[in-house]
């Protein structure tokens, strides 16, 4: 029997996600073992509660690693927590990180399967510039690493097209004094506001938005929404939103049909609703599946060394299988119409 442990935060913001994050990595485990297994052992799954802490999440995988002892850890928690959970694995398994993050991750022995944020904010910049005219920004989230870096990058990127950022504000966990941050965005007459909130707190923040009619005189634009979070904002109040991803649940491409097809065949009509997040567990699986068979072993070293030059065997991603593990997919724009997504780009 080969673990697999399965990191994700089960409460806080970003527990918007677990519901779908478990049943896609479940799909992947199970076809794996109908398949071939792991390394020609059956799989079995491990979930974890990474917490809400850097602190939490490290001693989550801590135990794992000892008492459950799991052969490889999927981790799907925000970007504050990825630091710690390397420490904690310390090199003793692989680790794979699934979700879009800031990029600049320099820890060579954690293996990154998600879009970084330069990848996600160009092309939706570049549209809304082409489109709408859009040249004035103003860029608001949470503090944190993911938020603050990508302003950073969005930064450079509408500095280099030469637009302006008008206004940023970086706000804690549980902020709720929108008032004053309303204020600021009418002020600052932005084109385009880009909200980088976590999972429940992005619900929170862009329902609000529109109750006080912002959502008809701005644009917004973000990679941190998907369609879990719009469920949770509601039809009402998403006028005028935009959105970046490698993945949508509405992409028509072979990949997704036959993965939307097990998917629901697995879990029935009404699973928890497929989003990237979520999915991003189906890659990180079989990214871990590929690399482990091309390196014969699961020892961090040689399963590292195969990145970048070993087919994956299914992706919900891209147009057609295979596709190099570990490699980028096309990054698509898409408008929000009520709760339906319509694909630009």
């Amino acid at each position: 029997m080969r673990r697999i442990g399965l990191l994700i935060q089960q409460s806080g913001p970003a527990g918007i996600w677990a519901p779908s994050a478990q049943a896609c990595a479940r799909l992947a485990v199970e076809e794996i073992n109908v398949v071939c297994g792991l390394l020609g052992h059956d799989v079995d799954l491990t979930v974890m509660d990474a917490g809400v802490s850097a602190a939490s999440a490290a001693e989550a995988v801590d135990f794992s690693i000892d008492i459950d002892e799991i052969d490889a850890l999927v981790g799907m928690m925000p970007s504050y927590q990825r630091a710690a959970v390397s420490s904690a694995v310390g090199g003793r398994i692989p680790f794979i990180y699934t979700p879009q993050f800031e990029g600049l991750e320099r820890d060579r022995a954690i293996v990154t399967v998600g879009e970084t944020s330069r990848e996600l904010l160009e092309p939706g910049i570049d549209w809304l510039w082409e489109n709408k005219g859009a040249r004035r920004y103003f860029l608001v989230g949470n503090d944190y690493v993911w938020p603050r870096e990508t302003f950073a990058t969005a930064s450079r990127i509408v500095a280099d097209k030469g637009g302006e950022i008008v206004g940023e504000r970086l706000v804690p966990f549980g902020y709720d004094d929108y008032d004053r941050l309303f204020a600021e965005i009418r002020a600052s007459r932005a084109d385009v506001v880009v909200p980088y909130f976590l999972g429940a707190e992005a619900v929170s923040f862009n329902r609000s938005f529109a109750e006080v009619g912002l959502a008809a005189k701005h644009l917004r634009f973000s990679s941190a929404i998907d369609e879990t979070v719009i469920y949770g904002i509601g039809p009402d109040a998403t006028e005028n939103l935009y959105l970046s991803s490698g993945y949508f649940a509405c992409l028509d491409s072979r990949n997704n049909r036959s993965f939307l097809e097990r998917y629901h065949t697995r879990f029935g009509e009404t699973p928890p609703p497929v989003n990237a997040f979520g999915q991003s567990c189906y890659e990180g699986i079989y990214c871990l599946l590929a690399l482990a068979e091309a390196a014969g072993d699961l020892a961090v070293p040689a399963v590292v060394d195969r990145l970048g030059r070993t087919c994956q065997r299914y992706s919900a991603r891209g147009s057609s299988a295979p596709f190099v593990a570990g490699e980028r997919q096309p990054i698509h724009v898409a408008a929000v119409d009520g709760m339906d997504l319509t694909l630009l780009r």
